[in-house]
C-alpha cells in the first residue's frame, strides 16, 4: 500500500495538533497510512521496564498477531454504529478521505500503550485525551463504546482467525485492557473486566445503535478509500485492501452487518471466518522482522528479549 496525502481537505483540529515523528521538530504526515509511522530511533530502547503490560501479557500476543489488522478494521466499522459518537466524529474529521490514516494512527497509539514504557504510554494517552477534549469527543460513555468496540473486535478477530487463545486467556485480555480504558479517559468502574461482561455491555447497547448517514459514509470510506490512480491501477493495493476491509467488516456480528444492508458482501459467519483464517495464514508467511512494529522492537531491545520472543 502506498502512502497518500489528501491536500484538498482543510486540516481538522486533530491534524493541526501534529504528531512527533522522531527527529526534533519533525512531524509525521498528517494523513494517509504513513501518518501512523513511528521511527524506531524515537522510542526508548534502554529503560529496562515492561510498561503497563509486558511480555507475559495476553495483550502483547493479541496486538502483534496479524489478525489485529482485521480486528482494527472490524472495530472502525462496529464503532460507527453509535449515532452520537459518529455525529461528533464526523463533525471534526474526514472519515471518508482518510480511512487508512485513521487505522494507521490507531495502530500507532495501541502499540505505544501496549509495548512502550509507562512514560511513553502516558505521554501518548495524554496527547489523545487532549485531542479528544479539543474536539469535544471526550464523553466517558462515548469513550467506553469505542473502547469496548475495539476490545471486542481484536478478541473476535484473533479467535476466529485461528490464533490460539483459551477462555481464561480471553478473560485476561479483557481485564488487561481496563488499563487502556483508563488511559484514554473511561470511567474505570464501568469498563468490562471479562468476556461475559463485555458481551453484556454490547447487548445492552444494541437498542441505541443505528446506521446513520455518518456511519454509512465512514464505512464506505473504509471499504473503498480514495487511492491515487497510479496506485489503484498499477499495484495490487486496491484488491488487497478491499479483501482485508470486507473481511474485517464481515467479522462483525450478523445483526450488526445486516444493519448496513450493503450488497455484495459476505453474509455468513462461516465465510468470514474462513477468509480471516486464510488471510492470517498468508501474513504469517511474511518474515517476522517485516511485520514487527517499532514499539515492539524497542520493547524487546530494552528488555533484552530475542527478536523471535514468543510473547510478541
Amino acid at each position: 500500500m502506498s502512502a497518500q496525502q489528501i491536500p484538498a481537505t482543510p486540516p481538522s483540529p486533530e491534524r493541526s495538533a501534529g504528531i512527533p515523528a522522531g527527529q526534533p521538530g519533525a512531524q509525521a504526515p498528517r494523513t494517509g497510512i504513513r501518518s501512523g509511522f513511528t521511527p524506531l530511533e524515537s522510542l526508548d530502547r534502554e529503560t529496562p521496564e515492561p510498561g503497563y503490560f509486558g511480555p507475559e501479557s495476553i495483550s502483547w500476543r493479541v496486538h502483534h498477531d496479524p489478525a489485529s489488522i482485521l480486528g482494527g478494521i472490524r472495530a472502525l466499522a462496529f464503532q460507527s454504529l453509535h449515532p452520537q459518537v459518529m455525529l461528533g466524529f464526523a463533525a471534526v474529521t474526514d472519515a471518508r478521505d482518510d480511512a487508512w490514516g485513521r487505522l494507521s494512527r490507531t495502530g500507532r497509539y495501541v502499540n505505544a500503550i501496549t509495548y512502550g514504557t509507562t512514560a511513553e504510554a502516558d505521554a501518548s494517552a495524554e496527547r489523545v485525551r487532549r485531542i479528544h477534549g479539543a474536539l469535544g469527543l471526550d464523553r466517558p460513555d462515548w469513550l467506553l463504546w469505542v473502547h469496548c468496540g475495539a476490545v471486542d473486535s481484536w478478541l473476535d478477530a484473533h479467535r476466529r482467525s485461528g490464533a490460539s487463545l483459551t477462555t481464561e486467556e480471553a478473560d485476561r485480555y479483557v481485564e488487561e485492557q481496563v488499563v487502556a480504558a483508563r488511559l484514554v479517559g473511561c470511567a474505570v468502574a464501568d469498563v468490562p473486566t471479562s468476556v461475559s461482561e463485555l458481551r453484556e455491555y454490547v447487548r445492552s447497547m444494541r437498542p441505541l445503535l443505528e446506521v446513520t448517514p455518518e456511519a454509512r459514509t465512514a464505512v464506505r470510506g473504509l471499504l473503498w478509500p480514495p487511492m491515487p490512480p497510479r496506485v489503484a491501477l498499477l499495484t495490487p493495493a486496491r484488491p488487497a485492501w478491499t479483501l482485508f476491509a470486507v473481511t474485517g467488516f464481515a467479522l462483525m456480528p450478523r445483526w450488526a452487518r445486516r444493519m448496513f444492508a450493503l450488497p455484495g458482501l459476505p453474509t455468513t459467519d462461516l465465510h468470514a471466518t474462513i477468509t480471516a483464517r486464510t488471510l492470517r495464514s498468508t501474513l504469517l508467511v511474511v518474515p517476522a522482522e517485516r511485520r514487527t512494529n517499532p514499539h515492539l522492537t524497542a520493547a524487546r531491545l530494552r528488555l533484552g528479549l530475542p527478536a523471535d520472543n514468543a510473547s510478541g
